[in-house]
């Protein structure tokens, strides 16, 4: 009998050796005895954030209500004279066909005197940037309105007063006078990188306070394919009609651009849409609160990227550089000996990487001083000294939706 007792000792210890094989990873696991993984661990989660020097929040909402209380609804009004049939200035054709300007038309025409008016109305948006009342918002939106209804997020209305603009720039400084007014904290524009998310407030369509989020999808556009001369920030955020003079963000509540422009091909968002930098805004903002002039530089040159095929016609092998492909008659350039065909080098005894470094020296340029100015022509490096006018204020034609 004792080799039966001596058989169930084995079996016993086999079962419990056996139970603690199988249970032994579960509860060392538990108890952190290998060590945790570094695919696993939170430091290791964390690294890719950290070494940005901020954190990306999981949810925007902080940010949005840091920042869209200080997001306006600006209404414009502007009366215009409106063309009818001469018939209709006669009072017994106006009375047998009725008088479309009689409020039962429901239309938005009045009459003044034996003027006929139609009323044209606007929308757009704006950010308050100062508790003394002062809006940024763009140009276009209140260009040629005789008033401007500013709508603010907690439902109180005021008119605004146009304190100055800036076409070149679209944009436009407003201010209304109310008490205990929201105001957006200013951030930075010369940090975005293309990646970063942002999120746009605005009023597309009337909706107020819509926000849209999407990612800085290019910086330093060049202005000029739109009809405005600041370097702009692309992004894919949904920008629609209203939007205009709305705010960009960055996802902690700080405005970085002012939405002003979309390209588009039905005139509905197609995810590119175009912000002024906040930088630049504000500079010219100061600017027209103090009742300084913006002026900047012109020397009349119509330039033009260089490509490859331009490059091998004229024999340039440099990669920086941009064309002249006009001279525009009587201008300082025409004047200092700059002909279409040239290569501008260097600008200021700066060297010119491309058009859009150009373009941005040109528009710096103080009008009357003389700068030194390389080109080449033909094979040889030509030096000339220019004296820079003064750009004139204009409207650009608008290659590109404004919404």
């Amino acid at each position: 009998m004792k080799w039966v007792s001596y058989t169930k000792k084995v079996i016993h210890l086999v079962l419990v050796f056996g139970l603690i094989a199988f249970f032994a990873p579960y509860i060392l696991g538990n108890l952190n005895f290998y060590g945790m993984s570094q695919a696993s661990t939170p430091a290791a989660v964390s690294i890719a954030p950290a070494l940005s020097g901020e954190l990306a929040p999981v949810s925007y909402a902080d940010a949005v209500a840091l920042a869209a209380p200080a997001v306006v609804s600006i209404k414009t009004s502007k009366e215009i004279p409106l063309e009818t049939n001469p018939l209709m200035q006669d009072p017994f054709f106006r009375h047998f066909f009725g008088d479309p300007g009689t409020p039962e038309n429901n239309r938005n025409e009045s009459r003044k005197g034996d003027t006929l008016k139609e009323t044209l109305q606007g929308l757009g948006s704006g950010v308050i940037v100062s508790a003394k009342g002062y809006i940024l918002t763009n140009n276009h939106v209140i260009k040629e309105a005789d008033t401007m209804l500013v709508t603010l997020a907690d439902g109180r209305t005021a008119e605004a007063k146009l304190v100055g603009s800036d076409p070149d720039s679209d944009l436009a400084v407003l201010q209304i006078k109310l008490d205990k007014l929201p105001v957006i904290t200013l951030g930075s524009s010369q940090k975005l990188r293309t990646g970063d998310v942002v999120l746009a407030i605005g009023n597309p369509f009337g909706l107020d306070n819509t926000v849209t989020q999407g990612i800085v999808s290019a910086t330093e556009r060049t202005g000029s394919e739109i009809g405005i001369l600041e370097n702009l920030i692309q992004t894919d955020a949904a920008i629609n009609f209203g939007n205009s003079g709305g705010a960009l963000i960055d996802p902690y509540g700080r405005i970085i651009g002012i939405n002003t422009a979309i390209y588009s091909r039905s005139g509905a968002n197609m995810g590119i849409g175009f912000a002024i930098p906040i930088d630049q805004a504000t500079d010219i903002m100061n600017k027209i609160i103090e009742g300084k002039r913006i002026i900047r530089g012109y020397l009349g040159i119509i330039m033009q990227p260089l490509n490859k095929e331009i490059r091998d016609q004229i024999r340039y092998k440099d990669q920086d550089g941009v064309y002249v492909r006009a001279v525009v008659q009587g201008s300082p350039a025409q004047k200092a000996g700059l002909l279409p065909g040239d290569v501008i080098t260097k600008i200021n005894n700066i060297v010119i990487k491309d058009d859009r470094m150009a373009f941005r020296l040109v528009a710096g340029l103080v009008p009357e001083q003389s700068y030194p100015i390389e080109i080449f022509r033909k094979g040889d490096l030509v030096n000339f000294t220019i004296v820079a006018g003064e750009r004139k204020p204009q409207t650009l034609p608008l290659k590109k939706e404004i919404p």
